[in-house]
């Protein structure tokens, strides 16, 4: 019988069937950080029960850390109490934290991949929406909330119902300077933010094909922002050669082992899809959002829409959005004055991103009256970074290259935007107040988030390559 990518690897870690109901679905690996695993700790410790796989469980810190002084104690009082909740609860079961000043640490997202912990086949899942990332591996990922973190300590199983399935086709070559967040967000524009909601999203096609594993991470990484339950991609030589060699990866003849069972990992020729979207690469130009949600996006050259162009029942929400963000309907996006670049989170920090920015922004400087933050996605990118001198190109361009963490995609930590203030961020959210109280949120990929760094406002960069 023929089987989706998804089918494959749901139907191999279906431990019990309920008739009518979910499914026991095995978990291969769970990722945890300081956020949404104390309450978890807690209820399995007033239950008197041991956490069943420990070996299974990977922690780090990221949410809460300060990207700045590291090696001091957490000022804020909330965070510091995460960060220290999350060492104890790791020693006092025997679980692996990659915490501050561990040359592991990072996001949790991006320490998972780089590791080679993430694999193909896997069931992975983490107490953060983002997890969705890994299943550019060819994995089912996806976010769960505290009780199922519990559920997964004591059993290393999870009750889950199997979702519909989708698959997004994209297919042809991107213009200049359209990077994988700009296809992501222009799926987002054209389905909208609860467009794939109830659905696992399998993107095909050979321009997902012709996707670094970094891009692949970067597409995956937002399928929760149009309402999937997880986004994977079939695994390719792409895949097995970013993995080969690894920390975590098999090794030897475990190696040879693992890939002849990960070369089987694809949809079949006529497997069926609830749902198929075809896009052409070439419609996509450089990205940014106007709004507050990830689907209210356009290209840089065009208008936002205007009042009359948005369904009727849409339109609260719409003029809502207009008035948080301060930007009026019909109006053109591009030359909005920015304040703030953020380049960074578990979408776009990987040393990938930091060297298109770096060979971008090479013998530029940053407009006078914008503050750029470029914040690692782990201590491993950090370090890449410094090895490659991408730091001095940053330093000399005006840029600050922090420590790893979550940083400014949300406001969790030390590093907020302030009140009114827009920022260009190539994060996955534009919510309000998502990056500070009162902070307006310009999504957008790494150069073109560079491109308004040097420019002082929202550009199109194609212009300027």
């Amino acid at each position: 019988m023929s089987k989706t990518l998804f089918e494959k690897i749901w139907d191999k870690h279906i431990v019990k069937t309920i008739d009518g109901g979910p499914s026991v679905l095995y978990i291969d690996k769970h990722l945890i950080h300081e956020v949404t695993s104390p309450q978890a700790f807690a209820g399995i410790e007033k239950r008197g029960i041991q956490i069943f796989r420990p070996k299974q469980i990977v922690a780090t810190a990221d949410h809460n850390v300060p990207t700045l002084n590291q090696h001091l104690p957490i000022k804020e009082q909330l965070s510091r109490l995460q960060v220290e909740t999350l060492i104890k609860n790791c020693a006092n079961h025997n679980i692996e934290l990659y915490g501050l000043g561990h040359p592991y640490q990072g996001i949790v997202h991006v320490i998972g991949p780089e590791l080679g912990i993430t694999q193909p086949g896997m069931t992975i899942v983490c107490g953060d929406s983002h997890t969705s990332t890994h299943g550019a591996f060819g994995s089912i990922a996806f976010g769960i909330g505290t009780s199922e973190v519990e559920m997964v300590f004591a059993t290393q199983c999870l009750l889950q119902s199997k979702p519909k399935q989708m698959r997004i086709n994209v297919n042809g070559s991107l213009k200049k300077a359209v990077l994988a967040k700009d296809i992501v967000l222009y799926i987002l524009a054209k389905i909208s933010a609860s467009g794939a909601t109830g659905y696992a999203v399998e993107y095909a096609g050979s321009t997902i094909r012709s996707l670094s594993m970094e891009g692949r991470m970067t597409v995956c990484n937002m399928s929760i922002e149009m309402g999937a339950r997880c986004g994977l991609i079939a695994p390719d030589e792409t895949t097995f050669n970013y993995m080969q060699g690894k920390k975590f990866a098999p090794q030897g003849n475990d190696w040879d082992k693992a890939l002849q069972y990960w070369k089987t990992l694809y949809s079949d020729d006529d497997a069926t899809f609830d749902k198929e979207i075809n896009i052409d690469a070439a419609d996509i130009s450089p990205m940014i959002t106007y709004g507050t949600n990830p689907g209210m996006g356009i290209g840089v050259n065009e208008l936002i829409p205007s009042d009359s162009a948005i369904n009727e029942g849409d339109r609260p929400s719409f003029e809502k959005a207009m008035k948080y963000m301060g930007i009026a309907p019909g109006a053109a996006i591009k030359g909005q004055k920015v304040d703030y670049v953020f380049i960074g989170s578990c979408t776009n920090s990987r040393i990938e991103d930091l060297r298109l920015v770096a060979n971008f922004v090479k013998g530029k400087h940053k407009a006078k009256d914008v503050e750029v933050w470029i914040v690692p996605g782990s201590k491993q990118v950090e370090q890449q970074a410094k090895n490659e001198g991408i730091d001095k190109i940053f330093e000399e361009a005006g840029f600050q290259l922090r420590q790893p963490g979550c940083s400014a995609c949300l406001g969790m930590n030390e590093d907020k935007i302030p009140a009114g203030k827009y920022c260009i961020s190539t994060s996955n959210r534009n919510f309000e107040g998502r990056q500070g109280a009162g902070a307006r949120t310009l999504l957008a990929s790494p150069l073109s988030a560079a491109a308004a760094a040097i420019t002082g406002h929202v550009t199109d960069v194609s212009e300027l390559i």
